[in-house]
């Protein structure tokens, strides 16, 4: 909407005679102008089509006499409003019918420049032609940039002053002898398709009274017609790249959280189960648990057994014997045998009944491995 509102909307142009008008429409974003007389439609106006800019090399040359008078601390401004090529020439013979008096004579760039001088006559802003004129002389000024171009005068004395103005105007044209289109404004109105993808230009043209033209000026709105695809597949895109980055900073965020927790010790440990299937054999398929309750009774007649032998050597409790290892009764219970499962011994002893191929001292099972448990 940007380029609809801004580089492409529409302007409003003031020719004078024999002018040449470029535009260059992007076609991606154009898909035709249309250009409009304003006010009551004047003949002699032209729109071309071209494939690529033509060169400009035209040139044509035209006069205008202007009687002004300008009241006493004014000034007047837009007698002189033309559109006018890079190349072209304005020359300006002037006479002041009051021999002492003396006028500001601008031409300036653009409404931008005209409104710079309107307010503050005084001051010569470098990017007019500033003139101080008295009795009778010519002032010359090359057009660097193709653009429009005011005429403007200021008076500072306290009196009315009568200046009379031959303006003789050296213009660049374009050259539409190879046009593939012509429009010649019928109704007051053209249009021309910008093709797409490699585009084209339209020229507007204005011609000399001598044509048949009423009067040397002609004011036209140029508008441009959107391309309205391109801008949904850009809307679609931007939408795209935007939830693409709102992706990517959810991930580097999440990411950032994580490493946050590790470094602060927030993330629990994962801990690998006690017994692996991989370690069991034919020999030791079913749960160790199908005679839970036989195996049961047998380690507690064996512990009880080692009990009272602990008692006598070492007094202690019951309770304590009981996690205290059935073999040496010295070392706490901190093994497991695979694949049963039973703790009944220290590691030590596991250890060695393991070495020698020996079986679970509680359900007389070979054991093929010992794992100690650590307490956390």
């Amino acid at each position: 909407m940007t380029l609809i509102l801004g580089v492409f909307g529409s302007m409003r142009l003031t020719l004078g005679p024999k002018c040449s008008i470029l535009l260059p429409p992007n076609p991606l974003f154009v898909q035709s102008i249309k250009v409009e007389q304003l006010y009551d439609p004047n003949p002699g106006l032209m729109l071309y089509g071209f494939s690529k800019p033509p060169p400009l090399d035209v040139v044509r040359t035209w006069s205008r006499t202007l009687d002004v008078s300008v009241p006493a601390d004014s000034h007047k401004a837009g007698d002189f409003v033309y559109f006018l090529n890079k190349g072209s020439q304005i020359n300006i013979s002037y006479r002041v019918n009051s021999p002492s008096s003396s006028v500001l004579l601008v031409i300036a760039q653009g409404n931008e420049g005209l409104s710079q001088w309107l307010e503050d006559p005084t001051y010569p802003n470098t990017t007019l032609s500033w003139n101080v004129i008295q009795g009778s002389g010519f002032v010359q000024q090359s057009i660097l940039t193709s653009a429009s171009y005011y005429i403007a005068m200021g008076n500072l004395n306290s009196e009315k002053v009568e200046v009379q103005l031959a303006i003789r105007v050296r213009s660049f044209q374009y050259n539409t002898s190879k046009a593939y289109y012509k429009c010649t404004f019928t109704d007051g109105k053209c249009s021309l398709n910008i093709m797409f993808p490699n585009g084209n230009v339209a020229i507007l043209n204005s011609f000399g009274p001598e044509q048949g033209s009423e009067s040397d000026e002609w004011n036209v709105k140029v508008s441009y017609v959107p391309r309205w695809a391109t801008y949904i597949v850009g809307i679609g895109g931007m939408t795209v790249l935007i939830l693409a980055a709102f992706n990517f900073l959810n991930k580097f965020q999440c990411i950032r959280e994580d490493g946050t927790r590790l470094l602060f010790g927030e993330v629990e440990a994962q801990r690998a189960p006690l017994l692996s299937c991989k370690d069991d054999d034919l020999s030791s398929w079913g749960s160790s648990y199908d005679s839970v309750s036989n195996d049961e009774q047998d380690l507690e007649d064996f512990l009880a057994a080692g009990s009272i032998e602990g008692k006598s050597r070492d007094g202690e409790n019951g309770n304590n014997t009981r996690r205290l290892c059935a073999l040496c009764f010295d070392a706490p219970r901190e093994c497991f045998f695979l694949p049963c499962g039973h703790c009944v011994a220290c590691f030590a002893c596991g250890t060695r009944i393991a070495e020698a191929d020996g079986t679970c001292p509680t359900c007389q099972r070979n054991l093929k491995k010992v794992r100690k448990i650590f307490t956390v």
